[in-house]
């Protein structure tokens, strides 16, 4: 029996990172016939194996998750299910483009809302600032930094900002995330040229990135200091999985100081007499757009 962490799950089939080197694997029977709401084993997740065969194995058990970042997707029948993206890692990196494609504050907000539900630490990467006007660029993105959130700015063409990337990934599980064509595996290629991840042009007709990354990949960061960055297809929608509208508000660190002073418990901050959140937003205590944001969330949800 081996300990391992799953690096790669294509239909049905997971390499496995061990001590003794990399295993690829399907389920036992009866861990495949257990019912779930979401996927059985994904990128991240610490397994059980039986070895078979040199190089082959069979997955037991898979160890409890100690994080997740997942959004909802439709199910069978008009149910919805959990994506499960990266079990157990310590950071996700959403990376946004200053332009081509341009950024869209609504997709930012709903990754740092998914970070703070499931407690990671989120990290914004401001990409492509070498095709941006640096005043306009920023404009978007202080704001996050205002609020508490780490901005890195960055451009694999001249390099700004890859060693300030390498220090936020070495020695930890993170994963890097966002709309297509942002530039996420050019990122990754320049911080580590062996991983040789593949790359695809924005598309000029549509102005929109093109999938490259097809399916989720945990890559070991070579050097000094290691790490194991995910390296995840573009995402252009993210609906939010199994936040109680009762937690969204929380999910803006902004907000928090303002919650305890609604004159109902239950308030949901889009009408109520007396709300705390309202007033403060009034008063311009944080930013109109992100309160605007947490209402399309909170009416969605």
């Amino acid at each position: 029996m081996l300990t391992g962490t799953v690096l790669r799950a294509r239909s049905g089939f997971y390499t496995v990172a061990t001590e003794r080197g990399t295993v690829e694997c399907q389920l036992r029977g009866r861990l495949k016939r257990k019912r779930a709401s979401s996927e059985l084993v994904v990128v991240g997740d610490v397994v059980t194996l039986e070895s078979t065969a040199p190089g082959v194995g069979v997955i037991e058990s898979v160890s409890p998750r100690r994080s997740r970042f997942s959004r909802r997707q439709p199910g069978p029948r008009g149910s919805w299910r959990e994506d499960l993206i990266v079990a157990n890692l310590d950071q996700v990196l959403a990376v946004f483009a200053c332009a081509d494609p341009p950024p869209n504050p609504r997709l930012i907000d709903r990754f740092l809302v998914v970070a703070e539900h499931n407690e990671i630490t989120a990290v914004l990467v401001a990409n492509k600032v070498d095709l941006a006007n640096g005043p306009a660029a920023r404009a978007i993105f202080e704001p996050y930094a205002a609020i508490g959130y780490r901005v890195i700015y960055t451009s694999a063409r001249t390099g700004e900002g890859l060693d300030e990337l390498r220090t936020v990934l070495a020695g930890r599980i993170s994963a890097i995330s966002g709309p297509s064509g942002v530039g996420k595996s050019t990122l990754l290629n320049s911080l580590d040229p062996t991983l040789a991840i593949a790359t695809a042009e924005v598309s000029e007709a549509l102005r929109k990135g093109r999938h490259t990354t097809t399916a989720t990949e945990l890559h070991p960061l070579h050097g000094p200091m290691g790490g194991h960055v995910a390296d995840t297809p573009g995402i252009r929608e993210l609906a939010l999985w199994d936040i109680p509208p009762a937690d969204l508000a929380w999910c803006f660190p902004e907000f928090r100081p303002f919650l305890n002073s609604c004159r109902f418990a239950d308030c949901r901050h889009l009408a109520e007499p007396g709300c705390g959140l309202m007033a403060a937003a009034e008063r311009g205590d944080f930013g109109a757009d992100r309160f605007d944001s947490y209402r399309r969330m909170e009416a969605s949800a």
